[in-house]
């Protein structure tokens, strides 16, 4: 488990330490702050000396094109970048959630959520969705995503499941491994930093509840939430957040064990550890003690967005008494600096000065022929009786569903907006699944869901019903079933637990979503054959939904290209995706991979195909 070889052996540790050894106290602290961008301007990111600079999920400047990120960007690097009697001249880190592709610009390729990348099984694939992605965040003059999530979901309850590669820590470890040499991509100056999150074992809380608590043995841990990250680690990743989550009681951000013995010492993590958005503000009720648990819990970088004065003046203040060291903070400072180095920034240009600014390629065809690419790997077929698919171009095919013509549902969360959005007006150069279909099939209609009981049986062939979830992120995709999970995580964490107002109280795709399985019994009961298509973040029981269709397709949320699952329904291109998740029967228990018994209705690794019934692949 120890690292072998060193992320930085060819980094200058004298310069470093030059560096360091220049800074006054309010230089070194200002490093380790991150603030908002809508709370912080140019000047501030001089006068305090700042490291860093986020958007929020939805943050974003003017008219939120390219040349507004950049125009901002050159303002803060400007800014940090001053050198007089009062600044040293340190570059900005400017950071974004960059999920699936650079998702926070509505002319951006949107690519499948991770849950889809992992049923792809194509580690060469992802890598190529990552430089892409790189080179899309890149374009806008930012330097730091917050990606790949290396969360092994372990119960579909949990309302970031959809951010997870799969239930197999070994699936999750090649996908970290792939994400993490195309975001950085270490052989050009091509890449941005990766940030691997949360630390630690953030897809195992006890019921699935966001921000709970995930109660394992050290062994289990181990096994299922770390291993990932040894990968990530050996790959070279540049930073890695902490999580919001707890283990066995106990807060990760308030975690000296997890973080600077276990990560930092035994793993050999040399980078920067970063907290999570507001993640020390729930360590203690008074801030000025969450504070310094963070700091010398071994975080280097805190996410403090709207209290980052505050963060400051009582960072400043335990330095003073003596309940935080000089030691903590350098070791901190010299990370920070070391990454900066590693990564060139010390050696780029401002942003609007650099040759990756405003590529011609953002959001054009080479790159949606990639994301296009990962949308036909990632469907996986579950039923296909009497072969309705693949359509045939001449077919007269119903489109209808909710999630039809609707590239936010296709979309889901962190795309644009924090929660996502409804509609179409949000992207710029997508299709949704509709207009794909409509390509390959002149005679294809898209019917509303209130005129399905005006249509005939004579007037199509075949329909095809688009349903599923509706966009959520975070804990406002969680399906709580009952409160007393509520309580019993609440009373099992040593700090506080911030809770969202969950998505569902059932993991029944009929229960949370009726007006689709009526859908389908509308049409069956004009005879006319159905083909369903599932847009979801997680997989949910369908066994109603699955009775009453001929076809059924996950389709996770395949992001802005549309024409994708289209690509596939007409038999253009054949399935190939498989499940990287085991697909429950029931709500409970839950269902993973090494359960004794192993009862899923779908097993991991299941797909079918036109060529063959059916598709498994080995797990790992």
């Amino acid at each position: 488990m120890i690292k072998k070889r060193s992320t930085y052996e060819n980094v200058d540790k004298q310069r470093v330490e030059e560096i360091l050894n220049s800074m006054n106290l309010a230089q070194k602290i200002g490093q380790m702050t991150q603030a908002e961008r809508t709370t912080c301007s140019p000047d501030d990111v001089y006068r305090f000396h700042l490291g860093s600079v986020l958007s929020a999920a939805g943050s974003r400047p003017g008219d939120n094109t390219p040349q507004d990120w950049v125009t901002m960007n050159d303002q803060y690097w400007l800014a940090s970048m001053a050198d007089d009697d009062h600044h040293i001249p340190i570059p900005i880190l400017y950071g974004v959630d960059a999920v699936h592709g650079n998702s926070n610009l509505k002319s951006a390729v949107i690519f499948p959520h991770n849950i889809g990348l992992g049923a792809m099984y194509d580690l060469a694939l992802v890598e190529k969705v990552a430089r892409v992605t790189a080179s899309e965040v890149l374009t806008t003059g930012v330097d730091w995503v917050f990606s790949p999530n290396l969360a092994v979901a372990r119960d579909y309850h949990w309302g970031r499941t959809y951010e997870s590669y799969s239930e197999s820590p070994e699936l999750v470890g090649g996908f970290a491994t792939a994400m993490v040499k195309g975001l950085q991509d270490n052989s050009s100056n091509q890449g941005v930093i990766a940030c691997a999150k949360h630390w630690i074992g953030d897809g195992g809380t006890i019921n699935g509840i966001d921000q709970g608590d995930t109660i394992l043995n050290w062994h289990d841990l181990k096994r299922i939430h770390i291993a990932p990250y040894v990968q990530a680690i050996e790959a070279g990743v540049h930073s890695i957040m902490v999580s919001f989550s707890s283990w066995n009681g106990d807060k990760c951000h308030a975690h000296h064990h997890l973080i600077k013995e276990v990560l930092k010492q035994d793993m050999g993590f040399e980078g920067i550890v970063i907290s999570d958005m507001q993640g020390i503000d729930y360590l203690a009720d008074d801030f000025y003690l969450a504070v310094a648990q963070g700091v010398n819990a071994g975080i280097d970088m805190f996410m403090v967005p709207d209290n980052w004065r505050e963060f400051i003046e009582n960072l400043t203040s335990h330095i003073e008494l003596g309940t935080v060291s000089l030691e903590r903070i350098d070791d901190a400072v010299r990370r920070i600096i070391t990454v900066k180095l590693a990564s060139g920034l010390f050696d780029k240009p401002r942003p609007s000065q650099r040759p990756t600014s405003l590529s011609a390629d953002f959001g054009q065809q080479p790159h949606r022929h990639i994301a296009r690419e990962a949308v036909q790997k990632s469907l996986v077929l579950l039923k296909n009786d009497r072969n309705r698919l693949p359509l045939r171009h001449n077919q007269k095919v119903l489109v209808c569903g909710k999630n039809a013509h609707n590239i936010g549902h296709q979309c889901g969360g962190f795309t644009v907006n924090w929660q996502g959005f409804d509609g179409n007006d949000e992207i710029i150069g997508g299709s949704s699944i509709w207009e794909g279909i409509q390509q390959k099939a002149s005679e294809s209609k898209l019917v509303a869901p209130e005129d399905i009981q005006h249509v005939e049986k004579d007037q199509f062939d075949i329909a095809v019903v688009v349903i599923g979830e509706t966009p959520y992120a975070e804990g406002h995709g969680d399906i709580r079933g009952d409160d007393h999970f509520i309580m019993q995580s609440g009373k099992s964490i040593n700090g506080q637990i911030k809770l969202q107002e969950a998505s569902g109280h059932t993991l029944e795709l009929c229960a949370l979503h009726p007006q689709d399985l009526e859908i389908i019994e509308h049409l069956n009961q004009k005879s006319i054959p159905v083909v369903t298509i599932m847009i979801s973040g997680r997989p949910l029981i369908i066994n109603n939904v699955l009775n009453a269709c001929d076809a059924f397709v996950a389709a996770w949320l395949p992001g802005s290209e549309g024409l994708g699952v289209a690509d596939v329904l007409f038999g253009d291109v054949d399935f190939s995706g498989k499940l990287a998740f085991s697909w429950p029967e029931t709500s409970f228990p839950t269902v993973n991979i090494g359960d004794e018994p192993y009862e899923p209705k779908f097993a991991i690794g299941y797909g079918m195909s036109y060529q063959h019934n059916s598709l498994s692949a080995k797990a790992g």
